[in-house]
């Protein structure tokens, strides 16, 4: 029995560093559509969805996906672990892909990367990256999280922690201590019993900033596209040779701190 395979892109116009990056011009596109049409070209997925919010300052992301044609649902705007669960409900999904809507270089392939390490290893929860204190070796930008519909059923119903909520997948790897299994494969069994993988390029990469949260960060993304002539079928190494040729261009942002699993948004929690 085959399992259907849905990402779901995050994204809203409120995000407090950079609001309405999402619908941000990048080389005559914005960068949902960005986003969305790089994940699309993952081989493993048999659907792309873009999940935002009920917030009426969604209203023109709403808008903008019904006139693009573009698949969408709307959920709540803090508990993004919710809007995950309704949007993989509706779908009728078996595996969730996460990705957000910041990330206009995410890479197809790396997604296929993922799904399949989820499918082929039985495990529970999969990603390329962790937050501190783990090691990430890919780039910021390039994250790709996948679990199956049944654990993030369980997360739905069990996670009360704000970070739990509004990070959407933190509940499965929290405390997890992993094992190297090779140079490109970590493992273990978190504490709340979930089988997890993280996946590691070979070359340490994971202090190169790669997505969307400043103007700054726009500003080099809209560089970076520059270069391919406004194209979107460039890969990840694609562009990691071309901030090796040019290495003025990871300057731009080079000052940005780039945010953790403690920043909550405060506006969340004085509802």
């Amino acid at each position: 029995m085959t399992s259907k395979i849905v990402a779901i892109i995050q994204g809203r116009m409120s995000s407090s560093r950079l609001p309405g990056k999402i619908l941000s011009d990048i080389a005559g596109q914005p960068m949902l559509t960005r986003v969305f049409t790089r994940t699309s070209r993952a081989k493993t997925l048999d659907e792309v969805i873009f999940a935002t919010t009920t917030d009426s300052s969604d209203d023109p992301v709403a808008e903008y996906c019904g006139f693009s044609g573009l698949p969408f649902t709307r959920g709540s705007l803090f508990d993004v672990l919710d809007r995950y669960y309704q949007a993989a409900s509706q779908a009728k999904a078996d595996v969730v892909v996460r990705i957000t809507a910041d990330c206009p270089v995410i890479d197809p392939d790396l997604i296929d990367d993922v799904a399949n390490t989820l499918l082929e290893g039985k495990y529970d929860f999969v990603c390329n990256r962790l937050p501190p204190p783990w090691h990430r070796t890919y780039p910021i930008g390039l994250d790709v999280e996948a679990c199956t519909f049944k654990v993030l059923k369980k997360a739905w119903k069990e996670a009360k922690e704000p970070q739990h909520r509004e990070h959407a997948m933190p509940y499965f790897y929290e405390g997890v201590k992993l094992t190297t299994e090779s140079r490109v494969l970590q493992t273990g069994i978190s504490p709340r019993g979930f089988n997890i993988a993280l996946l590691h390029h070979t070359t340490d990469f994971g202090d190169y900033r790669w997505t969307v949260d400043t103007p700054e960060d726009l500003d080099f993304m809209r560089e970076i596209y520059s270069r391919f002539n406004g194209r979107d079928d460039f890969s990840w190494k694609d562009v990691l040779d071309l901030v090796h040729d040019e290495p003025h261009l990871m300057k731009i942002n080079a000052g940005v701190e780039h945010k953790t699993l403690k920043d909550i948004d405060k506006r969340a929690l004085k509802r």
